[in-house]
């Protein structure tokens, strides 16, 4: 379960950065502002996306996962488990005991990082400022902080690392009320991918003897 949660963090804050046009409406100072609006103005536009990333919490061994997004349809690979959503219904699949969990899928239930809920969430709930510039190799990076103005939410602020060349995330940091910090780091990047609604489906047949828990 504590694999779950993570995951769907993870898929959450991706597709709030790459597929999101609300996060240029977040309050902040000039700069920082400019640069997620450049960083919206590539992404904006990207119907679907495959990407490989790398998956770090503090105290932790690093883990790899990939995810596949579609409007609100995704399927992510990570830590022996694969998640489906097809918009409507939820598969996990835990592949050590070839079981899979099917439940409805609610929005509502998410909280501030479910995929649906990015618009409304970072249109009001976080200000923005410019941090710093540093140099990675070749690489010149820019690093937006984003604050949570909301009291009730699990997530403290947010740090975003874009390359200054193309706009493009190469990384961001989650640091939450509790403590606990992560960070994802894009390892490959596919934009607009050709991928069939199907695949967002969990396929019993693909899964010989897997054991089916209906949760709904």
């Amino acid at each position: 379960m504590r694999n779950l949660k993570k995951s769907a963090c993870l898929l959450a804050v991706m597709t709030m950065f790459l597929l999101t046009p609300a996060v240029s409406n977040a309050q902040g100072d000039k700069k920082s502002s400019a640069i997620l609006e450049a960083m919206n103005s590539k992404y904006q536009k990207i119907k679907s996306f495959k990407a490989l990333f790398t998956y770090i919490t503090k105290g932790e061994k690093p883990l790899k996962g990939e995810a596949t997004v579609k409007g609100s349809k995704f399927r992510l690979k990570m830590a022996g488990q694969e998640i489906f959503n097809d918009g409507k219904l939820m598969a996990t699949y835990i592949k050590e005991t070839n079981e899979v969990n099917l439940q409805d899928f609610d929005p509502a239930a998410g909280g501030d990082l479910d995929p649906t809920k990015i618009y409304s969430a970072y249109k009001k709930g976080f200000k923005s400022a410019f941090v710093k510039e540093r140099q990675e190799g070749n690489k010149a990076l820019e690093v937006v902080e984003l604050t949570s103005t909301n009291k009730n939410s699990q997530v403290d602020r947010v740090q975003i690392e874009v390359n200054k060349a193309d706009k493009s995330i190469a990384s961001w940091k989650i640091y939450q009320k509790n403590g606990q910090e992560v960070t994802y780091k894009v390892d490959q990047f596919q934009p607009d991918v050709a991928v069939a609604d199907s695949y967002f489906a969990f396929n019993t047949k693909q899964y010989p003897g897997v054991e089916v828990v209906d949760l709904r």
